[in-house]
């Protein structure tokens, strides 16, 4: 009888403790995040009050990606869309209208001032794609440039002192759906910007280690120019700022001359890219392949990127160690 009783407890505490568990994830705030990366800040600002979903995952590509009517169904449930805004998400628009989404829309590259690149105009899908053929600076040749525009470039991210902007805007955005987790979001927010302007000082550190005559690197596509920009690299890529724009035979030429020229020392593949184009430049330099960086997406939780810091940390290893020796 005794033991009858107990179980009855038991399997009582277990049904409580399910509802329990069932509440505490209906009160969350459902968040959107439109790629990995900023599922990874919202995750790092929201803690245990928010429910992130990311749309494009860890290795994807958002400037090739298509919605499904799962995507749009997951974010018609949301109560917040976290998105980079600067034209990265091409296909916002046409996924937001799918959806019916009512909630709140968060631009987390707000405040941020954007480089600018030259940009050759396409239209793939009936969307308009941003695809920027060179970095603004970069000389083209005089018959092209009638055909080309200036564009923001959307990799705000890969400054971290961009990244600081990135993650008050997430604070507020979360404080704004849900007022009663504020002190939580700011808490977590303050401790995440130490963070963040710790890893930009060892940032810096490190790469100031390398000598002038290093410091420029080729990528597979323009996604690193703000990272250049803020830390003292010169970065040359063979694609635009989209994955989908293909280098041509006479931008390939024009790289592979500007290498031998200037002695580029190190060839960098990214992990959303196919690293053929790469391995061809390399064979035809002698440039080494110095490893895989992180741009528009984190790794999965077993790579070496698994979060936004961890991205930082993996590149300025790849590249310090290419470009020391």
């Amino acid at each position: 009888m005794k033991h009858r009783v107990l179980m009855q407890i038991g399997l009582a505490l277990t049904v409580l403790l399910g509802f329990a568990d069932s509440a505490e994830a209906a009160d969350k705030v459902k968040a959107v995040a439109s790629f990995s990366i900023l599922g990874d800040m919202i995750s790092q600002v929201g803690g245990d009050r928010v429910e992130v979903v990311t749309l494009v995952g860890p290795d994807g590509d958002a400037h090739v990606f298509s919605p499904t009517p799962a995507d749009a169904k997951t974010l018609a449930g949301a109560d917040v869309f976290f998105v980079n805004g600067l034209g990265f998400e091409g296909w916002l628009q046409r996924l937001e209208k799918a959806s019916g989404f009512k909630g709140r829309v968060v631009v987390t590259s707000d405040g941020v001032k954007p480089l600018t690149m030259e940009e050759e105009g396409h239209h793939h899908g009936g969307e308009d794609h941003a695809h920027a053929d060179h970095a603004k600076g970069h000389d083209d040749d005089e018959d092209d440039e009638e055909d080309e525009e200036e564009v923001d470039d959307p990799h705000a991210w890969q400054d971290l002192a961009n990244g600081k902007i990135y993650v008050g805007n997430i604070r507020d955005g979360l404080i704004a759906a849900d007022p009663e987790g504020r002190a939580t979001y700011e808490a977590n927010a303050a401790n995440y910007l130490e963070r963040l302007a710790k890893e930009d000082a060892a940032v810096r550190a490190a790469l100031a280690t390398l000598p002038e005559a290093r410091r420029k690197i080729i990528t597979s596509h323009d996604a690193f120019n703000y990272f250049g920009m803020a830390y003292g690299l010169e970065i040359v890529a063979p694609e635009g700022v989209s994955t989908e724009s293909e280098a041509s035979a006479k931008d390939v030429a024009k790289i592979i001359r500007q290498i031998k020229a200037d002695k580029i020392p190190a060839v960098f593949v990214e992990n959303i890219t196919d690293r053929r184009l790469l391995d061809q430049i390399a064979r035809e330099t002698g440039a080494k392949i110095g490893g895989t960086l992180y741009s528009d997406a984190l790794s999965g939780p077993d790579g070496p990127a698994p979060t936004y810091l961890d991205m930082f940390r993996h590149n300025v290893g790849a590249l310090t160690a290419a470009l020391s020796s």
